[in-house]
């Protein structure tokens, strides 16, 4: 049997439980999945979909990140995008794109078939990728710099940690009470628990929307490596776009904001 390791309330290890972790859009990212969940599925999400981001690091512009889906006929594709401003650029580039292949087999968001991370955070470089095989309910990571493969056993119902995020997005959240997401990232089936914590009106560059407040516990490989907690603020309609993210990192804080797209 696939280890399947679980994310506590309070941060402790539990099961192996992963430390809050490194990417800031993977939880949009950002933060992802086969449910225990609470609550089932209900929504829905735009596709095609493009969502444009300003990140912000303690009040300053930093760079400009991107989530976008896309219709591929029997499958579709997800990219996520970053990159710093030339003035961060000088002394910590980052240079990020992830990207996830879904076939339409499932019918309300996909199944992972394929998952690649290119990144450079500083000095910091990852080139991964992740193929899933259901026949053999089995996933291939592979690991370009370090030269490394591992196969892994993997539920019939897994997702990767950029399109768990819009798995989430199709479900009925309700406020106290948490839903639990299985996803396969770094070579392990994690159970991810994402709390749902709160209403909330806000403004970003893109308008004022009322929200839904929700916070991942979970690690993903992604953006800006995050030493605290992470919260997402999605709208609080059949869309659940993510107006606004905001996360700790080594120095400071990050924040994107809605600043446009396609939704």
């Amino acid at each position: 049997m696939f280890p399947v390791c679980r994310s506590s309330h309070d941060g402790e290890t539990r099961d192996r439980t992963p430390r809050h972790s490194k990417s800031l859009i993977f939880t949009l990212i950002s933060v992802p999945l086969l449910l225990h969940f609470l609550s089932a599925e209900a929504l829905t999400f735009a596709v095609p979909e493009t969502l444009n981001y300003d990140l912000t690091w303690t009040g300053i512009k930093a760079g400009e990140a991107s989530l976008e889906i896309r219709d591929e006929g029997s499958e579709m594709k997800i990219i996520s995008t970053a990159r710093s401003a030339k003035w961060v650029s000088v002394f910590y580039t980052v240079n990020d794109v992830v990207e996830s292949r879904l076939s339409k087999k499932n019918p309300s968001t996909g199944q992972p078939v394929n998952y690649k991370i290119n990144m450079r955070e500083g000095r910091n470089r990852k080139n991964k990728e992740v193929i899933f095989d259901y026949r053999n309910l089995k996933a291939l990571s592979i690991d370009y710099l370090d030269k490394e493969r591992a196969e892994v056993e993997i539920p019939a119902r897994v997702f990767d940690s950029l399109s768990s995020f819009y798995y989430v997005r199709t479900l009925n959240l309700e406020v106290g009470r948490s839903v639990y997401v299985t996803v396969f990232d770094n070579k392990k089936v994690w159970n991810i628990e994402v709390q749902v914590l709160k209403r909330e009106k806000i403004e970003v560059p893109a308008g004022q929307f009322n929200t839904i407040v929700v916070k991942p516990l979970m690690e993903s490989e992604g953006i800006f490596y995050r030493k605290g907690d992470i919260f997402i603020w999605l709208t609080d309609d059949e869309k659940r776009i993510p107006v606004m993210l905001k996360t700790k990192v080594k120095i400071g804080s990050i924040t994107a904001r809605l600043v446009g797209g396609t939704y």
